[in-house]
């Protein structure tokens, strides 16, 4: 495999690039999120609720624009649009599941935040289910981070 990535062509260093730094970028943010969120389930913590909620909307987000755009372009650049790939398969279907969770956290976050913005306490059930969303999510992507790096048959 290393024999492969020595004789890559030089215009696919930078989708490659882009797609791993959005990848650790997205991966990252969540590990912060749900580090932070899992805190705040046990001390009902106020700070460590907004800091989950706002590292999936400055970091999870971009993170994850930033990653597929790389993943889509490095596909172009290398023809693997029709691969029957595994490794491909696997990243696709998680990317996609993965951004729907993330959406739903950041839409039910985002209600949390505005009532936190208000003065009121948080739903801490609300943080429970973003909190497991986005454990979810987290390891979903680790998997496809596993399948990209072995690239099983």
């Amino acid at each position: 495999m290393s024999t492969i990535a020595l004789i890559r062509p030089h215009d696919w260093v930078i989708p490659l690039i882009l797609h791993i730094a959005g990848g650790m970028l997205v991966v990252g943010a969540l590990a912060l999120s749900m580090i932070a969120l899992i805190g705040a389930w046990r001390s009902g913590s106020v700070a460590l609720t907004r800091l989950g909620y706002r590292s999936l909307f400055y970091g999870a987000l971009p993170g994850y624009i930033v990653f597929r755009a790389g993943a889509e372009w490095i596909v172009s650049k290398e023809h693997l649009s029709n691969s029957n790939d595994a490794w491909i398969g696997i990243g696709y279907s998680v990317s996609d599941l993965g951004f729907l969770l993330l959406i739903i956290s950041l839409v039910i976050g985002g209600i949390g935040i505005r009532k936190m913005n208000r003065g009121e306490q948080p739903s801490a059930t609300a943080a429970h289910v973003v909190t497991v969303l986005v454990s979810i999510v987290l390891v979903a992507y680790l998997v496809a981070v596993w399948a990209m790096t072995t690239k099983p048959v």
